[in-house]
Order: C-alpha cells, then sequence, then structure tokens
C-alpha cells in the first residue's frame, strides 16, 4: 500500500448540474446512495493512503460537517476553504507545506476503480527528478477533454487542453488522477489562480520538466459526474465490480 498522502480538488460550484448544485457542492452528489467525496475516500483509503486533503469554496460547511476529521472514514482529513476560487494547481498551492513527498491529487467528480498502486509503481520507475505523472484514458470525443502525446517511454510529448477538431493528435485524456513530486509546486505562484491544464502542464513542457503519463487498463471504469447525461449514466454503472471486489477487500 502506498502510504501517500492526497489532495482532493473539491472547490468547484458545478454550475453545468444545476438545479443539484444549488443547495450541495458538486462532489457530494450521492451516487449509488452515498456521496461522489465518500467514494473517493473509500478508494484512496483502499490503497493505503490515510491522510487527505480537500480544497472546498461553495458550501464547504456540507463536505465539512458529513466528514468531520475524517476518522469516521478511516482517515485523517484536513479543509482549505478558499473565499475565492484558485483553480485547480493554484488550491494545491496553499497547502504545499503538506506535501514533503510525493503525493496522489484526484479531481473531486471523478469515479474510477483503477488499480492506484500500478499509478504510483509506474510513476516510481521514471528517472529521478521534479516530475508528474498523469493517468490517461482512451476518449471518444477528444475535443471535450485535455489531450495528451505520449513517447514509447511514456514521456508526455504533447499536452493540449480541448484542442479543436482540426488539432486532435491523440485519443488520450488526463484521467483526473496523478502523482506529483512536492518540487512541482514551485512552479506555482502564490495566491494567483492558477490552472494544472491550462497554466502549469504547458509550462512544464516549455521548460522541458519529466512529465509522464500512464495508461489505464481498458477493464477499469472512469467517468466524471460532471454533466446531467454522465450523472444519471454513473447512477447505472456505479459501483462495478472491481469496485465492489476492492472494498470487500479493504473494509473499514
Amino acid at each position: 500500500m502506498s502510504g501517500m498522502k492526497a489532495m482532493i480538488l473539491a472547490a468547484g460550484e458545478g454550475t453545468r448540474l444545476r438545479p443539484m448544485t444549488v443547495t450541495q457542492p458538486k462532489p457530494m452528489l450521492p451516487v449509488a446512495g452515498i456521496p461522489t467525496l465518500q467514494w473517493i475516500v473509500l478508494w484512496l483509503r483502499a490503497y493505503g493512503v490515510r491522510e487527505m486533503a480537500m480544497n472546498l469554496s461553495w458550501l464547504p460547511e456540507t463536505v465539512e460537517s458529513y466528514f468531520g476529521d475524517g476518522s469516521r472514514f478511516g482517515v485523517s482529513l484536513r479543509y482549505s476553504i478558499e473565499d475565492k476560487i484558485m483553480g485547480t494547481a493554484g488550491g494545491v498551492k496553499i497547502l504545499e507545506s503538506m506535501f514533503d513527498s510525493a503525493f496522489v491529487l484526484v479531481y473531486g467528480d471523478v469515479l474510477t476503480d483503477f488499480d492506484l498502486g500500478e499509478l504510483i509503481r509506474f510513476h516510481r520507475s521514471q528517472p529521478p527528478g521534479p516530475k508528474v505523472t498523469l493517468s490517461l484514458t482512451h476518449v471518444p470525443n477528444p475535443t471535450e477533454c485535455g489531450i495528451v502525446g505520449v513517447d514509447e517511454n511514456g514521456r508526455v510529448t504533447q499536452f493540449v487542453e480541448k484542442p479543436a477538431p482540426d488539432a486532435v493528435f491523440s485519443d488520450l485524456a488526463n484521467a483526473g488522477v496523478l502523482i506529483m513530486e512536492p518540487e512541482i509546486l514551485a512552479a506555482i505562484p502564490p495566491e494567483t489562480f492558477y490552472d494544472f491544464s491550462l497554466d502549469l502542464f504547458p509550462k512544464l513542457m516549455e521548460q522541458g520538466v519529466p512529465f509522464y503519463g500512464w495508461t489505464m487498463p481498458t477493464r477499469h471504469y472512469l467517468i466524471d459526474i460532471g454533466s446531467h447525461e454522465k450523472y444519471a449514466r454513473v447512477q447505472e454503472e456505479w459501483p462495478t465490480p472491481i469496485m465492489q471486489k476492492l472494498l470487500a477487500e479493504n473494509p473499514d
């Protein structure tokens, strides 16, 4: 098991899922009867992640009152409340002091059953040096995602956020689970709205910083709940047999 810490990005308002998100944050929307965030916490815990942080902004008290200090779920939880949204990277920058070694970063609207240990092992197998490893998944419409090109060793050669149809070069997309070395956070300006896909990843590419992609095996499931169509679909598909088995093997 990993022993890593994790950061869950949960500050988004979820405007595309209104009116459901008028009274609750998007990551608290229930899937198969429990909040999306709880599924993420349980998945991380099953792989030995016990210390986690969440950044919150929209209706943060809803999350805090449900999870508390995390002990009810077998983990330790820390919160960062953003009065002003700081972006995916800016939100992690606020908690930079928490991360003194490689950590897991998870987007708070993503549900998956892939083997986190495989992603961590791939990350650790790369040459030393500051680096980020993205989990990648094949997508039917690359124009809706951050699209990634990799070489034969998994090093990222291209990264474009939501390319135009005539600029698509890959069907591999950022799956929303990353392993990140803490040194990378130094490249994020403090107290500034900053986005991983739009700001940090292009900057790493430009500077030649090692940056890798691991492709999730097709037997695994991954979905973000960010639209009404996907939210309805996940109610029919989740939890998957793989996720059920994982949780049965890793009870509280």
